[in-house]
């Protein structure tokens, strides 16, 4: 948890208390404005120039007069960059409130200037009663949670507290006094306690679900995109289930679900059934349903057997992995969740691997690597390899969902569950589940043309329904269109053709469903299209909303929902980003292409990044870490040779971030072609060049490569003495000479270093006191050294 406060020099300082005593602190509830104070505002020092530093002002000034240092406000004490702080602190939220030693609900819609006479006394109680405060669902848990909630005007005036205004908010609210009061919240019935949030509303219509969740003491992982009505439904699962084993499903079970009996019950047969744990793989290309059948079989596993927990974990990629674990370890409170310095992974393997008289069952979506590379946390740098973090019991069974055949070889699994496509009859049920009108009898005939157009494909037979349900056309007419795509895929391509049914990178009839909707989308939203192929343009998962660039964040929601409405990404509204599904960013990629525009959209993706990439600054780690995947990604991507000033911009940025987060040999190649590229078009005495040399030598160095960083940190010396680079080198040099052994070589160099860096920044710049007091360690450590050997 992180909490405010202003220095002594009046600086506002965000302080890390994870893993530390909690001192007393302030909160405040409000409603988001357009200009909040965010948690890196503070970091670059510019919280002042937005709007919602005044709210930040009047919460420390009224927290100092309750004697209270620190406090905490949401938008800004929040590292939103970091999902797995984020995860956390969603779930955390209730007990910060009910933790805090005051509450400040600032209400901007409600005014209490001082009255000119004694029957103007409650004049603000009109606005108070209107405030859209009391119509939010997240301020619901703000007013519950705390025991001391006071209230104040857009003049900082205070209205009054809970206590003093009890009986009115009972009246606005209809919550019970009792409950204001603090009392115990499993004395009201589930059904009552939901029934405080009915007429609230929240921008995403299943916060007005998860907004409860702290009421309601229910740990339930959020799932932006599922709707309110299966969000209820998973709710309701997680009440009715606080008697059985813990479990976590992300997903609301799948109303659309036909057919695949035959595999689902070969799953369940497998289950359970080793002295170890028993390991199982679904595997098929992309598009067929994996994922959909493992949420089936987690869902009938949990209803036939109370006594199992079911955890979903995302294995497609190493953050997504941690999250999942740390959510598994939060949701069974297992001792050191909170440590951030704890390896969540092996603690939740333990665990696991500890409790004897309850299965386990361990859903792995995605995993299509074993080793998922780098997962940047602190604790456990490097590669992060699934097979570390798999439990063994005999209790404990496995289901993976991969579409790279080799990972059942690799994981030595004899069980492998293989999907191909969808029977004719199973499809057509499939596509009536997702179409908002009844086929009658009389269109049988049209929706089998068309699912035999659609190779029965469930990802193209999803597409082709939510254009059918958004533009309100007939099957037939849809299947018009497709023909029509299809034709003109034909006339625009010599291949042969078995070839031009691949012609997009993925499946046709994935490709052709795409273009239908793309076309729409043209038409009704230009931005919408846009964001599209500039999602194409860079890695398909957690694509930050950062990156859209939009007038309004209004604006920009508007073109994602029209995106998420034909069923081309997947929002995910708390990390302020979105995900492409694999066949449809080939798809995409693969028509670009052949538009001969991937590389003017890569190049806008460049462009783009170097305006939202930050710098290498520690505090910047977060944010980095998210973009990082997109600029490499538009990197292993050619661009306009006339273009390469961005392209090797953001490489820089790249190889600093990999270099400031410990992942040298990453960064040594990116150094290595910024280098090469300075050298040849600006010279090898450019400035930039020497800096790009002086960057690679310190990559060397911190490899331990002490021979090729002297070579190339000499180099840097033809800057001059006072230009920081070199004064960056001439330190390099000190540790490397160290690193050699030549102590007295090392000791000169870095004297040489204090005496520069005294001159040009300053004797109190934190340069050079790291410098006086490397020196001063390393004459010591001679010294030292020098008295032994005499004696």
């Amino acid at each position: 948890m992180r909490l405010l406060h202003f220095d002594h020099s009046n600086t506002l300082v965000s302080t890390d208390f994870s893993g530390k005593t909690i001192p007393p602190y302030a909160i405040l509830s409000h409603r988001w404005g357009d200009s909040e104070v965010l948690f890196e505002d503070i970091g670059d020092k510019t919280y002042k120039e937005k709007e919602g530093y005044r709210k930040i002002e009047f919460c420390a000034e009224q927290a100092a007069k309750d004697q209270l240092q620190y406090f905490w406000i949401d938008t800004c004490c929040i590292n939103k960059w970091n999902l797995r702080e984020l995860s956390k602190a969603i779930n955390s939220m209730f007990r910060w409130y009910k933790d805090a030693a005051k509450c400040y609900v600032f209400l901007p819609d409600v005014s209490a200037s001082a009255a000119a006479d004694i029957r103007q006394e409650r004049a603000w109680e009109a606005s108070f009663r209107a405030s859209e405060w009391f119509n939010r669902g997240w301020t619901l848990q703000e007013l519950i949670a705390p025991a001391s909630v006071e209230f104040f005007s857009s003049e900082n005036q205070r209205i009054g507290d809970k206590a003093s205004l009890e009986q009115l908010l009972h009246e606005i609210t209809r919550i019970p006094t009792k409950a204001l009061q603090n009392g115990l919240l499993d004395e009201f019935p589930v059904h009552e306690r939901m029934e405080w949030a009915r007429h609230r509303r929240t921008t995403e219509e299943e916060d007005e679900v998860y907004c409860l969740l702290g009421i309601l003491n229910i740990f339930m992982p959020a799932s932006y995109g599922e709707g309110k009505e299966q969000a209820w439904r998973r709710l309701q699962i997680e009440v009715e289930a606080t008697d059985a084993a813990p479990s976590i499903i992300p997903f609301s079970q799948n109303d659309h679900f036909v057919g695949r009996e035959p595999q689902l019950a070969e799953l369940e047969a497998k289950l359970f059934t080793g002295k170890q744990t028993t390991m199982v793989a679904i595997f098929g290309p992309g598009g067929t349903g994996k994922s959909q059948l493992a949420l089936e079989l987690a869902y009938r596993t949990r209803q036939k057997n109370k006594n199992c927990s079911v955890f979903w974990i995302d294995a497609g990629d190493a953050d997504n992995l941690y999250r999942s674990y740390a959510n598994i370890a939060q949701k069974l409170d297992i001792p050191g969740w909170a440590d951030e310095k704890a390896d969540i992974r092996q603690l939740v393997k333990l665990h696991l691997r500890r409790e004897g008289s309850r299965q386990w069952l361990l859903v792995f979506d995605n995993v299509d690597r074993i080793d998922l590379g780098s997962s940047g946390v602190r604790t456990a740098p490097g590669a992060a390899n699934l097979i570390d973090y798999l439990p063994q019991s005999e209790l404990c069974s496995v289901i993976f969902t991969t579409t790279n055949s080799s990972i059942a070889e690799r994981l030595e699994l004899q069980n492998v569950v293989k999907l191909g496509e969808m029977t004719p009859n199973i499809a057509r049920k499939m596509l009536q589940s997702y179409l908002k009108t009844p086929t009658l009898e009389s269109q049988q005939q049209e929706a089998r043309l068309l699912l035999q157009e659609l190779s029965y494909l469930p990802l193209a037979i999803v597409q082709a329904a939510a254009y059918i349900n958004i533009r309100n056309v007939t099957l037939g007419q849809y299947r018009s269109q497709l023909l029509k795509q299809k034709e003109e895929t034909i006339k625009r391509s010599s291949a042969p053709l078995e070839d031009r049914l691949q012609e997009y990178g993925t499946s046709s009839p994935v490709a052709t469903t795409l273009l239908i909707s793309v076309d729409q989308v043209r038409c009704s939203d230009p931005l919408a299209e846009e964001y599209l192929f500039l999602a194409a343009s860079v890695d398909r998962k957690d694509i930050p909303l950062d990156l859209l660039e939009a007038s309004s964040p209004g604006e920009r929601q508007d073109a994602i929902r029209i995106l998420n409405s034909y069923a081309l990404v997947t929002r995910r509204p708390a990390e302020s980003a979105l995900d492409v599904h694999q066949l449809v960013h080939s798809a995409l990629r693969g028509w670009l292409q052949k538009q001969e525009r991937l590389e003017q959209w890569t190049q806008c993706a460049i462009a783009r990044l170097l305006t939202v990439f930050p710098d290498d600054n520690h505090g910047n780690r977060s944010k980095w870490r998210r973009f990082l995947p997109h600029a490499r990604y538009t990197l292993s991507h050619d661009v306009p040779k006339e273009d390469w000033g961005d392209r090797i911009a953001i490489a820089w940025k790249c190889a600093l971030a990999l270099s400031s987060d410990g992942r040298y040999n990453e960064s040594e190649e990116l150094f290595m072609e910024v280098m090469e590229t300075f050298k040849r078009v600006l010279g090898e005495e450019h400035p930039d060049t020497l800096t790009s040399i002086a960057n690679l030598a310190s990559t060397y160095s911190n490899q331990g490569r002490w021979k090729e960083a002297e070579e190339l940190e000499v180099q840097v010396r033809v800057l001059g003495e006072e230009h920081p680079d070199t004064l960056t080198s001439i330190n390099n040099l000190a540790f490397t000479a160290k690193g050699q052994g030549l102590t007295d070589k090392a000791i000169s160099l870095m004297e040489n270093c204090c005496r520069l860096r005294t001159v040009v920044l300053g004797p109190q710049h934190p340069l050079t006191i790291l410098s006086r007091e490397t020196l001063a360690t390393w004459q010591l450590e001679t010294l030292e050294l020098s008295k032994q050997n005499n004696t």
